[in-house]
């Protein structure tokens, strides 16, 4: 295989801007947040069928997003000098393994033991394939490539996600760790055919990955980011059970509201970036998390109706998941001028601190349902947003006292 990731003079402009590994790296990314997000829309089918509660069925995403968190930053320091290729075939074998053998079990225990092993996998993969894209990419293309490979993740939500709710109609909640055993080893097929071996620069140390965090300023900015989306998944895990009670929506109609969600979020993200440019990262937080929050106050005013009508459910749905997605891209900026020097360890533990956020917010949620019911997460979601919005105030703040970026 042709090492050189640069591609010949002669390639088209599409193939030139959208190479094929660049494209085998985002369906990996997506592969692995689908897989994180599979059990939302499933959540009612796994709980009947093992006959366990909806909210401890919900840990299934935190224990996921928990391992993941713990375990990114140490594989990234253990594989550093390891070939590429041969550990993304072995993790996404075992990936792969770990979602087919999921509809086998009849057992709330062992389910929870796959999801760990799955998470693991992920964990070894997804910096590695990060690397790889900032690695292979050419330098005047780098920040686009990296961009192209961060859609994977949003782009679950408006593919994955709904496929994997579908699946589950069609087939039970099986059905849907099928699907994600088959993005495996489509993940693991596209990589094999297309990525070249990339170069690795100099290992860090965990201790040099965890630098940042002697920064207070730093540190509650990354705090920030963590619990903003820990409000969003205490809906997000949950939402099949909400909107179940809220609307009777069933498992068909649910893969039509994360299509919808999905691409509405789509449009949040690419519009949180520019209004960060243009009006400066706290005003832009603070129009999302300001957003966020009151259109879970709309959602908690359609409780007393239900069901309630999805011309009114609906549209706020949409403005939820825009608002969602508009926060990251204006948190990482913020971030970054926080960071200065540091931006990319800052940025590394920025993925652990969004996955502690993911497995917080399962937590969290799960215990709200099962004290007050679904119709109290919209409120502790919106309450969260708030926390988020003080911290990232007090990140510029602390920021500005010690004379950083």
């Amino acid at each position: 295989m042709d090492e050189n990731p640069t591609l010949p003079t002669t390639a088209s402009p599409l193939r030139r801007s959208l190479p094929g590994w660049l494209l085998a790296l985002t369906l990996t990314t997506f592969t692995f947040s689908t897989d994180d997000y599979l059990v939302a829309g499933v959540l009612p089918g796994i709980a009947d069928d093992l006959d366990v509660a909806e909210a401890a069925v919900g840990q299934l995403v935190t224990v996921f997003s928990l391992v993941f968190a713990l375990a990114a930053p140490v594989a990234a320091v253990v594989t550093a000098t390891w070939p590429r290729r041969p550990l993304f075939t072995a993790a996404l074998t075992v990936f792969a393994a770990a979602n087919f053998a999921m509809p086998l079990v009849d057992s709330f225990a062992l389910l929870m033991a796959l999801r760990v092993v799955a998470a693991l996998a992920a964990a070894v993969v997804l910096p590695g394939a990060l690397g790889a894209a900032a690695a292979l990419a050419p330098r005047e293309r780098q920040g686009r490539y990296m961009g192209t490979v961060f859609a994977g993740l949003t782009t679950s939500l408006l593919l994955g996600v709904p496929l994997g709710t579908w699946a589950g109609a069609v087939a039970g909640w099986q059905g849907a760790f099928v699907l994600g055993g088959l993005l495996g080893v489509a993940s693991l097929a596209a990589l094999h055919a297309t990525l070249p071996e990339p170069p690795r620069g100099a290992p860090l140390r965990l201790a040099d990955r965890l630098a940042p965090l002697a920064r207070p300023a730093l540190l509650v900015g990354l705090a920030g980011p963590a619990v903003a989306v820990l409000g969003n998944l205490m809906v997000l895990t949950y939402l099949a059970v909400y909107l179940r009670d809220l609307a009777g929506i069933g498992p068909t109609g649910l893969g039509a509201v994360f299509v919808l969600a999905g691409l509405a979020g789509i449009a949040g993200s690419q519009l949180g970036g520019p209004a960060a440019d243009r009006w400066g990262a706290e005003r832009a937080l603070l129009m999302g998390c300001g957003a966020f929050a009151l259109v879970m106050l709309g959602l908690v005013a359609c409780w007393p109706l239900r069901p309630a009508p999805l011309v009114l459910v609906v549209p706020l749905l949409l403005l939820w998941s825009a608002a969602a997605w508009w926060i990251p891209p204006a948190a990482s900026a913020r971030l970054l001028r926080l960071a200065g020097p540091a931006g990319a360890q800052a940025l590394a533990l920025n993925s652990s601190a969004v996955y502690f956020g993911v497995a917080a917010g399962g937590a969290a949620g799960g215990v709200l349902l099962d004290a007050a019911g679904s119709g109290a997460l919209p409120a502790g979601a919106a309450a969260a947003q708030v926390v988020a919005l003080a911290l990232f105030g007090l990140a510029s703040r602390r920021g500005a006292s010690q004379g950083e970026p």
